[in-house]
């Protein structure tokens, strides 16, 4: 699978071991940055990059790491057509994605270990929508209504 990975200064460190782990379950890992640790920068702005990647099909699915997951999320779900959760536990971790269709996984890097962090996404990776589930599709659906209407609101 394509996976997509970024973060900001407080995420690099678990960024890094994530992207490792999954290059060696035989993902293929595109790292949109950041680079290093020792200079301040905006989750806003991985958040957009991952989400080019996931949107033009480059990458199935994103992986955001801040010092929370907090703004990594929020970020992230204002680009129409992503769909992230901040998850710190393997249940909501796939569960996101078979029910909810979610494609980019948050993690606060502050908040979660680096045991823990790669069956988060091991989790989320490994799961797959619903898709033959109809309230699953019909939930969805409602999603997509909600992110039209606000597209329509803002014109």
């Amino acid at each position: 699978m394509n996976i997509v990975i970024g973060a900001d200064h407080a995420g690099f460190p678990l960024k890094s071991l994530l992207a490792d782990f999954l290059r060696d379950q035989g993902h293929s890992v595109i790292d949109v940055g950041t680079d290093s640790p020792d200079q301040a920068d905006d989750y806003s702005d991985f958040a957009q990059a991952v989400a080019r990647h996931v949107l033009d099909g480059s990458a199935e699915r994103g992986v955001l790491v801040c010092g929370s997951g907090v703004g990594a999320s929020i970020a992230a779900n204002k680009i129409p057509g992503i769909y992230a959760a901040m998850c710190h536990d393997t249940y909501s971790a796939h569960q996101g994605v078979e029910h909810d269709n979610m494609n980019v996984l948050c993690l606060g890097s502050r908040i979660i270990g680096s045991a823990l962090a790669p069956e988060l996404v091991a989790a989320f990776i490994g799961a797959q929508f619903e898709a033959d589930q109809e309230r699953h599709v019909r939930r969805h659906k409602k999603v997509l209504a909600l992110e039209a209407a606000a597209r329509n609101d803002r014109s």
